[in-house]
């Protein structure tokens, strides 16, 4: 059996996932308040990041203070901020087509992004999880792609974690829009993408060599601090068993059993 490998110097930043990681539903998982207050105390970053885009950084901020973890909206993203960004950046009066839920198209009119629903108007189609999706929604998206719209995605996981178990996420709108048009997403805005990485770097302001990246996910959280050259912990509170550990290509710094694992060498050097 794999050995659990628990962090042995200090980092700068330490970066965490939320689902299955810091929380599990509107509970924190066990350890978690101590570990990152225990964190900050010692002087050191602590950010957040999630694939999840059906809420926006204001109600993740509002969700950590309720849980006691009081946290800067500045130090939260998700793949819905990378998203926008990314749209911002490179296609500013593009008209684009949701396939997601409500708090996503809300954060992309607030942000300045055109919507429509009309698919010969259609510049992108963007793919998200989406509770909501219905077939109206995937002839929309079927339309606008025939009709040379780009195809893009904010994240591409299989499930979200809930209590009890998960929901289907993105990767399954993304699977139908591609088996109806034959067309692959063309980017991917969430972990483990560059587009994320590189978001996360730049708030924080660091080298990757100087972050602790911590996730519950060998494919999205773990896969992309590898990409990057941060140092990685896998934590077994969300969608990673130990023996799924074992038997994956990708492989983690640490693995630990909870947040509270991080905390050793922070009480021993401080």
């Amino acid at each position: 059996m794999l050995p659990l490998a628990h962090p042995t110097r200090l980092y700068d930043a330490y970066i965490f996932d939320l689902d299955g990681t810091v929380y599990l539903g509107d509970a924190l998982l066990p350890g978690a308040r101590q570990a990152i207050t225990t964190i900050r105390a010692a002087g050191k970053r602590t950010v957040f990041v999630s694939n999840n885009p059906v809420r926006s950084r204001a109600a993740y901020a509002a969700k950590l203070d309720g849980l006691g973890l009081p946290t800067p909206v500045t130090d939260i993203l998700n793949s819905s901020a990378v998203m926008i960004d990314l749209l911002l950046r490179t296609m500013p009066t593009a008209q684009v087509l949701v396939c997601g839920e409500a708090a996503l198209s809300d954060e992309m009119r607030a942000a300045g992004i055109a919507l429509t629903e009309n698919p010969r108007e259609t510049d992108v189609v963007i793919a998200s999880f989406d509770r909501t999706f219905e077939y109206r929604k995937l002839q929309l998206a079927f339309d606008a792609i025939r009709s040379g719209a780009r195809f893009f995605a904010t994240n591409a996981d299989r499930y979200c974690p809930v209590p009890g178990g998960g929901e289907p996420d993105a990767a399954a709108i993304i699977a139908a829009i591609e088996a109806c048009t034959d067309t692959r997403v063309e980017l991917v805005a969430g972990k483990p993408s560059r587009h994320m990485a590189d978001a996360v770097l730049d708030l924080v302001c660091l080298t990757a060599d100087r972050c602790l990246l911590t996730g519950d996910r060998l494919e999205t959280d773990i896969q992309m601090g590898l990409n990057v050259g941060m140092a990685t912990a896998l934590t077994l509170t969300g969608a990673t068993t130990r023996a799924m550990s074992e038997q994956s290509a990708i492989q983690p710094t640490y693995l630990i059993e909870s947040l509270l694992d991080l905390v050793s060498p922070l009480t021993r050097n401080t």
